[in-house]
């Protein structure tokens, strides 16, 4: 028989489920609440969207749950856009290690982004279609925000106080002078439209082609010097939230990113995105296809929200900004900064692929025991792996036996997307 000791002990336990449960609650509680909204003008019926709110990083925990927006605006047709608004996704998730905690698993976006925005494009080209699509790719989970974008659509993030942020970066080959350079030094050429007499007109363009983008998903018949590498920025809002913007060029060639930002400002999520369309057509028209969507990010107490800082103190407040990962090595945005704390987590806009897949050795094993291709997931012996530093003038502090690998197919990729051999890419 136990002693009375023991019975008070035993009574003073309490079960891992009630524990786990506790657990549950206090991780909702302290969980934003997500509202979103969606308008759209359509002109070519190109342009795409995801809204996606039930994911879970873990199957069946709904403690798990993040959300996905994206807009995908595409050129020469629609078929690129479609098939990245359903591929996309599952791409992305599929080049994350599983098992990972909610702390790995956000670690781990950037670099699966990469691989997914890759490995769609690959696939897409496979298919001989020959349209484009910019894609602007957002997950929200709890007070974090990743972002990654290709093309010209674009994120913006408006905070307390009316600070806006970018969270993209424009791949415009007329704006971005580092694209220019990229662009030309891999092979492809850039210029404006030249009409009868030598005149040149309208923006610059990248030939063959005449894609006045940099970077894009599909485009097989413009060269592969115009990459599918995404900018990524992570951000951690403050207890205060914000508001996300995400929206084609339809939008952005029309309003400013302050301009769209205040236009919207004290409505409710989906008022908000038809008063940023309207704003838009407004002022320019209906010359393009048109999508915008808004994100609120809620505190799960409003009451706790600080209030707006008196003017004066706007500019202080304004500054106050953490960094936690290394900058690009060339800075592609304008500083994030957000009244209360907004903490950037990691930013990366270079478009060479080993830089972007990191060097780590143990994620380019699979649980099959074999390694494991960095961007198409597929299964390799270890005599078929190609490190992805292996003869790269960019990373030379690299070992060419480290991972993470490539299978041949997607070295050849590398390999086109940075000059150095002609692309494979024929189109009829």
């Amino acid at each position: 028989m136990a002693s009375s000791e023991g019975r008070r002990h035993h009574h003073n336990l309490v079960p891992l489920a009630a524990l786990i449960s506790k657990e549950m609650r206090t991780e909702k509680m302290e969980k934003p609440t997500v509202r979103y909204g969606h308008a759209a003008q359509s002109r070519k019926g190109e342009d795409y969207f995801l809204i996606k709110t039930d994911c879970q990083r873990v199957p069946g925990n709904s403690s798990s749950a993040f959300s996905v927006f994206a807009i995908f605006d595409g050129h020469n047709g629609n078929a690129a856009a479609i098939f990245t608004r359903e591929q996309l996704l599952n791409h992305v998730l599929g080049a994350i290690p599983r098992g990972l905690g909610r702390e790995e698993w956000l670690q781990a976006l950037p670099r699966a982004l990469v691989a997914g925005f890759v490995k769609t494009d690959k696939e897409f080209q496979s298919r001989g279609e020959t349209s484009g699509t910019t894609a602007t790719f957002v997950i929200v989970d709890g007070w974090t925000v990743t972002v990654a974008s290709v093309g010209d659509s674009r994120c913006i993030l408006d905070t307390q106080g009316g600070t806006v942020s970018t969270l993209t970066v424009d791949h415009r080959l007329e704006e971005n002078v580092e694209e220019r350079e990229r662009v030309t030094a891999s092979g492809g050429e850039v210029g404006r439209l030249s009409i009868v007499g030598g005149a040149q007109i309208g923006p610059l363009r990248c030939w063959p082609g005449g894609l006045c983008l940099s970077r894009s998903i599909g485009d097989m018949d413009v060269g592969e010097f115009i990459v599918p590498i995404p900018y990524v920025k992570q951000v951690k809002l403050s207890k205060a939230g914000g508001r996300l913007i995400i929206a084609s060029d339809g939008i952005w060639d029309a309003l400013s990113s302050e301009m769209a930002a205040k236009s919207c400002r004290g409505l409710p999520a989906e008022l908000a995105a038809r008063q940023v369309v309207k704003e838009a057509l407004r002022t320019r028209g209906l010359k393009d296809d048109t999508t915008c969507i808004i994100v609120d990010i809620i505190p799960p107490d409003p009451s706790v929200q600080p209030s707006t800082p008196p003017k004066k103190q706007n500019k202080l407040r304004a500054l106050f900004f953490r960094k936690r990962a290394h900058d690009s090595a060339n800075k592609l945005s304008k500083k994030l900064s957000a009244v209360g704390i907004v903490e950037e987590l990691f930013e990366e806009g270079s478009a060479m692929l080993a830089e972007r897949l990191g060097n780590d050795e143990s994620t380019g094993q699979s649980t099959s025991g074999l390694f494991v291709c960095a961007v198409c997931q597929v299964d390799l012996a270890p005599s078929e792996g190609i490190s992805v530093h292996a003869g790269s003038i960019f990373s030379t502090s690299s070992k060419p036996w480290q991972g993470p690998f490539l299978c041949a197919d997607c070295r050849n990729k590398k390999d086109a997307m940075e000059g150095k051999r002609p692309s494979g890419v024929k189109v009829a």
